[in-house]
């Protein structure tokens, strides 16, 4: 057995939530470390939205929501880490137990709700992790900050805002998240109209940014879940492709339980996340790809647990992926070995980068 294998299989030992604790606490240390960072490979190496990506690899939201230990992901290998979602004001999410873990189907639900230290703690946090990656001269890799609301809020997009306000100048890109199915009323927002209000809040925080600064603000992404109707999928296609968006996560976790999720755990509520969402997710992926006609990055995430899957969302129309589950049942060496298997499914296929396998599956043979 390996040594990341081991480091799972002691996580799992604990209570989902505080192994999770505990391996977190573990990567923020591992961050003070000198040395390490993203993986670099010629053949994955791209440049999206003006940010240099070493490899196509990334760490998705929910593993380190309050900017813990950013420095300690990279060190893993991924080419970007994405931290959140980071709310205005803190708040305490839902009651545990609120994490499951599926062993058998290698899946985790979970109804965290939207647990977090607030903007004002992970601005420090930022602050601070950009001041000492300057005084050590490490540029590292692209970094994410994933925005919600509270779940009391009264107006979402001010809440957004508030959040693109006060983390904007810190990230390399922004997310706004209205698909996570654990705050009541927030998918709603994936609505065209209720998302354009959103959009447009935003968008006038970031401008001004650009005017205060002088720099471009970061990129703006939208992530959004797996249940949506092919209807509600064609309106947010058409929205984006005309607003500041930039790119899209497809997706987040689905209150679907697909088949095959026959564990006792199955029926409790909250988003279900690793391999059982691979399909789904992939495949709402591929739809997006068709319906922004290839000309908006996206981030495919949803189930990747291996090479061959990091692959097939790229084929699918993914220019980055994401994990997060999969390192639950595998541990930190499981990134590394994502990536060059990746690089070698892309030469044995005859690409020489991975940009040109984007969107692959969608040309004709």
């Amino acid at each position: 057995m390996t040594l990341s294998a081991c480091i799972a299989r002691a996580l799992r030992l604990l209570p989902p939530e505080t192994g999770h604790g505990v391996g977190l606490w573990a990567l923020g240390l591992a961050g003070r470390l000198p040395g390490g960072g993203p993986i670099a490979d010629p053949r994955l190496r791209q440049s999206l939205w003006g940010l240099d990506f070493a490899n196509p690899v990334g760490l998705a939201a929910g593993f380190d929501k309050d900017g813990r230990a950013m420095a300690g992901a990279l060190r893993l290998g991924f080419g970007f880490v994405e931290i959140g979602s980071v709310t205005p004001l803190p708040q305490p999410g839902n009651p545990r137990p609120r994490l499951f873990r599926l062993r058998h189907e290698r899946a985790v639900i979970n109804r965290m709700g939207f647990n977090s230290a607030g903007r004002a703690v992970v601005r420090r946090r930022l602050q601070a992790w950009r001041t000492r990656r300057a005084e050590a001269g490490r540029s590292g890799g692209p970094l994410g900050v994933n925005l919600g609301k509270n779940k009391d809020s009264p107006d979402a997009a001010t809440d957004y805002a508030a959040g693109a306000r006060a983390l904007g100048p810190l990230a390399d890109y922004l997310v706004i998240n209205v698909s996570s199915p654990n705050t009541p009323g927030l998918r709603d927002l994936q609505a065209a109209d209720e998302l354009a209000r959103i959009l447009d809040a935003v968008r006038r925080e970031l401008n001004g940014m650009r005017a205060e600064t002088g720099r471009p603000p970061p990129a703006l992404l939208v992530k959004v879940a797996p249940d949506l109707s092919p209807e509600s999928r064609r309106a947010i296609a058409r929205l984006v492709m005309t607003s500041p968006v930039m790119g899209l996560i497809v997706t987040n976790t689905t209150i679907s339980r697909p088949a095959g999720v026959a564990s006792a755990l199955a029926q409790e509520a909250g988003g279900l996340s690793g391999r059982p969402l691979f399909d789904l997710s992939t495949a709402v992926l591929a739809d997006f790809y068709d319906l922004t006609e290839g000309r908006l990055p996206l981030i495919g995430t949803g189930g990747i647990a291996s090479g061959a899957d990091a692959y097939a969302k790229i084929r699918a129309g993914a220019s980055l992926v994401q994990l997060y589950s999969a390192l639950v049942f595998d541990g930190p060496g499981l990134v590394r070995q994502i990536i060059l298997d990746l690089s070698a499914r892309l030469a044995a296929d005859g690409f020489s980068h991975v940009s040109q396998a984007i969107g692959a599956d969608h040309r004709d043979p």
